[in-house]
């Protein structure tokens, strides 16, 4: 299948089948966590065709990183849970485990304890037979499974805000902007840790 035969073929799924789909996944995670306090938003959204195509044609030294990217690329559905604080991302990630079937979870964290940087729960799950298409030909062309991320407010916040800034910028970042970067997540993450405190202390029930 040529570059322009893929983009055609996903473009025509995102219309027909994932954008629908990725409606449906969104109700189906708003009702696994409803009732569960602090619980900001659920959305979920299907990758647009651009954004497809620039992953589907990423190269390692040279060959092409997807051989069957309608396929092997799992997030073509990405849906996030937000919730106040870090105790609620363990709460809702509770929730999600059952009442999904993970293919994959795991916790982004940098890799020192020095660094600062990019931190969520990340999930791969099954797609639920619940919010399957009706029609056998849809089933077929949808993937199977969807990405999940679940994260706090300052975790959302500053991902996209980051990712704009550290991965889409004409020029490459200097030392001091790789510095103040680094110096917002340390913040993010020092506020989610005196919020998580504070809401232990002040919103547990009066006899714990």
């Amino acid at each position: 299948m040529s570059d322009d035969e893929l983009k055609a073929e996903y473009a025509s799924r995102y219309d027909e089948i994932l954008a629908p789909l990725a409606s449906r996944i969104g109700d189906f995670l708003a009702n696994t966590v409803k009732g569960l306090p602090r619980v900001d938003r659920v959305s979920a959204r299907a990758k647009s065709p651009d954004r497809f195509m620039a992953k589907a044609m990423k190269e390692i030294d040279g060959v092409r990183k997807y051989t069957r990217p309608l396929t092997q690329i799992q997030d073509q559905v990405g849906a996030r849970v937000i919730t106040f604080y870090l105790d609620d991302v363990a709460a809702a990630s509770a929730r999600v485990e059952e009442y999904f079937r993970p293919i994959e979870a795991r916790a982004v964290i940098p890799d020192s304890e020095s660094e600062f940087g990019y931190v969520g729960k990340h999930y791969i799950l099954a797609v639920p037979e619940d919010v399957y298409p009706e029609d056998e030909e849809s089933v077929r062309r949808m993937p199977k499974f969807f990405e999940l991320q679940v994260k706090t407010l300052f975790q959302h916040a500053w991902s996209e805000a980051g990712h704009d800034l550290a991965y889409k910028p004409a020029t490459p970042l200097s030392s001091l902007q790789k510095r103040q970067l680094a110096f917002t997540a340390a913040q993010a993450w020092g506020a989610d840790q005196i919020f998580d405190a504070l809401s232990r202390e002040l919103l547990a029930p009066p006899n714990q």
